[in-house]
């Protein structure tokens, strides 16, 4: 087969360094995290901005710019920031689409960005040890004005929109609603699976099928890639190869407190990737897929 394999890393994520003692938070510690990503073989990045004072999540292009300019000066990656976590400890007040977006929009106006999220749906995010001390998880909000906003700059600015897929509602919906905008450039369908926290499918391969099937339905040929949140996807990666997916890993998506950095989980997603009879795809590749070439 030997088919090139898109392989993200999500380098940090919103846990802060409680959950992921080894996450990437300052400027210089994401740069040098994903340099080593890149150099270990993955074509695109994502990471969140933080605060250098509170080390919190904090979405803020001031934040955000420098370091994906630093990191693009240096190799030719695919790098793409997040949006406020709607909901969570980092982003408790509602916000309007606007407001969500206003990094996002900045650093496409700089030219700085090619793919940005824009997940297409809500819901309730509970981690399994917190349920019998009666920790109260939260809702990840993102209406649909804010959806339609998100696939409103895709369309303009001609970027990919990165869905993230936590239900099958969300496959449903995203598809639907990127219908309406013609001409947006087609969804990144991330597959979000979870061992941590109570939400979607665990990583099983009858999960997987159960998403393909559905992906067939609502998104014929589209791309895909296996993620989440507080997991091990390693289980599921050569049948993701063997039916045509992509893989993210980093420990923004890795199981709480997990014992890898960031590059080890890229060169352990390597050999994985490797041993099903894929090897990984180049930036290059990566576009060209995008485009239809």
């Amino acid at each position: 087969m030997n088919r090139p394999i898109w392989l993200e890393a999500a380098i940090n994520g919103p846990w802060s360094r409680d959950l992921q003692p080894g996450i990437p938070v300052t400027a210089d510690e994401i740069y040098e995290d994903a340099i080593a990503c890149a150099e270990a073989g993955a074509a695109i990045l994502h990471f969140h901005a933080y605060d250098h004072e509170t080390k919190r999540q904090r979405d803020d292009y001031d934040i955000y710019a420098p370091i994906i300019e630093r990191i693009r000066n240096r190799v030719d990656v695919i790098c793409y920031p997040t949006i406020p976590f709607a909901g969570s400890v980092d982003a408790p007040v509602p916000l309007s689409p606007q407001e969500r977006f206003a990094a996002v929009e900045k650093l496409l106006e700089r030219g700085l960005i090619e793919w940005a999220v824009v997940d297409p749906g809500s819901t309730n995010l509970t981690r399994y040890d917190g349920i019998p001390d009666r920790q109260i998880g939260f809702v990840y909000a993102n209406p649909e004005p804010h959806i339609r906003y998100g696939l409103d700059l895709a369309q303009r600015h001609q970027i990919t929109p990165s869905y993230a897929i936590y239900e099958p509602g969300f496959m449903r919906l995203g598809a639907a609603l990127h219908a309406a905008y013609p001409g947006t450039p087609n969804p990144i369908y991330r597959l979000m699976f979870s061992n941590d926290i109570a939400f979607g499918f665990p990583p099983k391969d009858w999960a997987l099928d159960a998403y393909q099937a559905l992906m067939s339905q609502e998104a014929p040929g589209a791309h895909w890639m296996i993620a989440g949140l507080g997991v091990d996807v390693e289980p599921i990666m050569e049948a993701t190869v063997a039916r045509g997916g992509h893989v993210r890993v980093g420990l923004e998506d890795a199981r709480f407190h997990c014992p890898h950095d960031n590059r080890a989980l890229v060169k352990r997603a390597q050999a994985r990737i490797e041993a099903a009879g894929g090897h990984l795809a180049t930036t290059a590749e990566v576009r060209a897929a995008l485009k239809g070439r």
